[in-house]
């Protein structure tokens, strides 16, 4: 009885396949592509679809699929006919084992091979046959007459054995019916892994950016895949780890838009698929990069934060430190215009005009996975020319567990220009307000917050009494 595997059209038939049946060998390379699709994940994983056209004779054939990705999850291999009758499997078996000098030298211990070295006397070559004895840490020869280490000479090999390829190789031992048909096969590995990488154009006044988003794409799967069509799923797919499984190995975005070749995306899930219409080809060992999105005009708002801390509340302190410097931050919103879309977790590198019109790099942020309509918040780094100064100005312990204390910040500004500050405090415990000269904003139970106009080349002071009780 015959039970379906995979899928449409595979079934498993171990059972009725006899012993005596001779096999045919079939090899397929990659020249036998007629179509390959590739959808790469976040974690280091990639789904392989392709199509090949394969001459399979009538009975028991052994098609041994080669230049497959050498990371393959051979467990998630499927195997179809893609046209014409159905594939029956008995087996397969993922040759992973690569050829080189070394590996055939051990495939060989216990088999002898033939030692060529040169005549000390003449330009004839002396062979002489051996069996190799180890091959491991070093190698080890037993002649007729004497055992030696080393290998004194070259080693010619009669064949290479069945199970050490030249090319990662997926082997299917499978009943067909015969002729020539498209066959399908689909399997996960890793070694392929994209992340984005955005480029983000202030503009002069500092009030809008133009974005420019890429795909940095890199393939260390051991594979390539000429004209693929290529997919990007942006979330995080949980994944069983098993814990016997083999171990395996592990340029700046240019500002120029592409607009033709960017992606478009739907959603997949509770994931985000983005879909490149043109074919893309991906060497093994290679990164390259792929428009993404582009945008223009975002309206962007900078802001200045000096944020304290919890401990500051809980005893007696003096002068807690001079010249603290606000963050910088550039804030904007995911809607709208060319935005609107959900953009991949990435890094947003910042460049913004000179007095030349040269653009400088000003920082760079990393931002998550950001729905479409959420903000994005970008710290840059610390202003320069913006100085804060904080001082205990009283403290007074009322019982064990309340504390008053009054503060005061004073704000310097060295530019051109008016700021605003963003003072952000968090508090412990239930705290209270007693005083203040500029009134705060109850940003959650445990953050108070005061935006304070710094006006330019001059300073601006913040006073308030807090009392807080554990």
């Amino acid at each position: 009885m015959r039970r379906s595997v995979f899928g449409i059209g595979v079934f498993l038939a171990a059972g009725m396949v006899q012993s005596a049946e001779p096999v045919r060998d079939v090899n397929s390379g990659a020249a036998d592509r007629e179509g390959v699709a590739v959808t790469v994940y976040n974690d280091d994983l990639a789904l392989v679809k392709e199509r090949r056209r394969v001459d399979l004779p009538a009975g028991l054939t052994r098609l041994s699929l080669r230049e497959v990705a050498a990371q393959m999850r051979p467990e998630t291999a499927l195997l179809r006919a893609a046209s014409g009758p159905a594939l029956t499997l008995v087996e397969q078996n993922f040759d992973f084992d690569l050829l080189t000098p070394q590996k055939l030298l051990e495939k060989y211990v216990g088999r002898q091979v033939t030692v060529i070295r040169p005549h000390p006397t003449s330009d004839a070559e002396k062979r002489e046959t051996a069996t190799v004895l180890a091959a491991g840490q070093g190698t080890v020869l037993r002649f007729a007459d004497r055992i030696e280490t080393g290998v004194p000479g070259r080693l010619a090999f009669d064949s290479v054995p069945a199970n050490l390829r030249d090319r990662p190789t997926l082997s299917v031992l499978l009943e067909a019916a015969g002729g020539k048909q498209a066959v399908e096969l689909s399997y996960l590995t890793g070694g392929l892994a994209w992340k984005a990488d955005y480029v983000a154009n202030l503009s002069t006044d500092g009030k809008s950016l133009d974005l420019n988003g890429w795909v940095t794409l890199t393939n260390r799967s051991g594979a390539g895949f000429d004209d693929a069509t290529l997919q990007l799923v942006a979330g995080t797919v949980n994944r069983v780890r098993p814990t016997d499984m083999r171990v395996m190995t592990m340029a700046a975005p240019a500002a120029a838009r592409a607009k033709a070749s960017e992606a478009t995306q739907e959603a997949l899930m509770d994931y985000h698929l983005y879909s490149f219409e043109r074919p893309t080809s991906i060497a093994d060992n290679q990164t390259k990069q792929l428009a993404l999105l582009s945008a223009s005009a975002v309206p962007v708002r900078r802001e200045y934060l000096l944020a304290g801390n919890e401990y500051y509340y809980r005893d007696r302190y003096g002068q807690i430190g001079q010249k603290f410097k606000p963050a910088v931050y550039l804030e904007f919103e995911n809607k709208g215009g060319q935005l609107g879309k959900p953009l991949p977790a990435g890094i947003v590198r910042v460049y913004a005009k000179d007095s030349k019109g040269a653009a400088q790099f000003v920082g760079e942020d990393r931002i998550e996975h950001t729905a479409k309509n959420e903000k994005l918040k970008l710290r840059l780094g610390e202003a320069f020319d913006i100085t804060a100064e904080r001082k205990q100005t009283s403290f007074r312990k009322i019982a064990d567990n309340v504390i008053e204390s009054a503060w005061r910040i004073e704000l310097r500004n060295a530019k051109d220009e008016a700021v605003t500050v963003k003072v952000q405090e968090p508090m412990p415990g239930d705290w209270e307000m007693v005083q203040e000269s500029q009134k705060h904003t109850k940003e959650s139970a445990r953050v108070a917050s005061w935006n304070v106009v710094v006006p330019p080349g001059d300073k601006s002071v913040l006073d308030y009494t807090v009392r807080v009780k554990w």
